[in-house]
C-alpha cells in the first residue's frame, strides 16, 4: 500500500508534502456552511459533515448508532486492495451513486466536498484546483492537482477493518460498492488520512472535536447499509461522541 503508484488509491495513501505545497501557515482554519449533517445526509451525496449539536439530534444519533450490531476483529489474512476492485472505479456493480458517471470516485468526491472548483482544461470531470473545508481538522486548504496527496479520500470505515469485520466473506462486487460509495468516503488532509490508517473509533477520532458525532453517525450510517459490524469497543466510542 505504500508503492509511489499507489499514492492516490485508499485510506492509506502515503501523505508527502512537496517542495512548493501549501504550508500549515496557508491553512486556515474556517467555519464551513457548505457542510451537510449526515443526519440529514443519508445517502452521503451531499458535501462535507456539518457537526451535530442540539440534544435532539445527539438523541436521533444515539438512536441510530445502538441499532449497530457488534462483532470481535478477525484476522487480517488475505487482505489486499485488489480484494476492493481497483483504486477509485467508476464502475460499482452495486446502485451507488455516482457511479456509472462517466467519472472516477475521486473526482466526484471532491467535486461533492470541493468549492470555487475548476477543472482540467478540456475536462469537466478532472478536478484541478479548489478549497476545501477538512471537517476532520477544521482547517480549509487551498488545493492543486500539482501537490494532489495534501487532499486524500478517506474510508470512513477503512476497507482492511471492512474486511476483518465481515467482508472478507463478502462477494467481489460487494466490495467493490463500499470502497466507491460516497456514504462511506470523505475529503480530507492527506496526513489525518494517513494517521487514521485502519483504525475504528475506538482507537482514532477526527482532531476536530465539534465533528466527531456526526463521524460517528457515519461510520454507522455505512455500517448498516452494508450490515457490516463494528467491535464492542468501537460501537461504545461512537455512542460517546454523542453524549452516551
Amino acid at each position: 500500500m505504500l508503492g509511489a503508484s499507489l499514492l492516490l488509491t485508499g485510506c492509506k495513501d502515503v501523505h508527502v508534502r512537496v517542495s512548493g505545497a501549501p504550508s500549515e501557515s496557508a491553512v486556515q482554519a474556517a467555519p464551513d456552511g457548505h457542510a451537510v449533517s449526515p443526519l440529514d445526509d443519508p445517502d452521503g451525496t451531499k458535501a462535507g459533515l456539518a457537526a451535530i449539536t442540539s440534544s435532539a439530534d445527539q438523541a436521533r444519533a444515539r438512536s441510530l448508532i445502538q441499532k449497530v450490531a457488534t462483532k470481535g476483529r478477525g484476522p487480517k489474512t488475505g487482505y489486499t486492495r485488489d480484494e476492493f476492485g481497483y483504486a477509485w472505479m467508476d464502475s460499482a456493480p452495486g446502485d451507488i451513486p455516482f457511479a456509472h458517471n462517466g467519472c472516477d470516485t475521486r473526482n466526484d468526491l471532491l467535486k461533492r466536498d470541493g468549492l470555487d472548483v475548476h477543472y482540467r482544461s478540456g475536462s469537466n470531470c478532472v478536478v484541478s484546483t479548489m478549497t476545501l473545508h477538512d471537517p476532520y481538522t477544521g482547517k480549509t486548504i487551498d488545493w492543486s492537482k500539482t501537490h494532489a496527496t495534501t487532499v486524500q479520500i478517506d474510508h470512513v470505515m477503512p476497507l482492511s477493518y471492512d474486511w476483518q469485520l465481515g467482508a472478507a466473506h463478502w462477494t467481489k462486487g460487494k466490495r467493490e460498492d463500499i470502497a466507491n460509495d460516497p456514504l462511506n468516503l470523505i475529503p480530507v488532509d492527506g496526513s489525518m488520512n494517513e494517521s487514521k490508517s485502519d483504525s475504528g473509533p475506538a482507537t482514532w477520532l477526527p482532531p476536530n472535536k465539534q465533528i466527531r458525532c456526526s463521524y460517528a453517525v457515519r461510520v454507522a450510517q455505512v455500517s448498516l447499509k452494508y450490515d457490516l459490524p463494528v467491535t464492542a469497543a468501537d460501537k461504545q466510542a461512537m455512542l460517546g461522541q454523542c453524549g452516551g
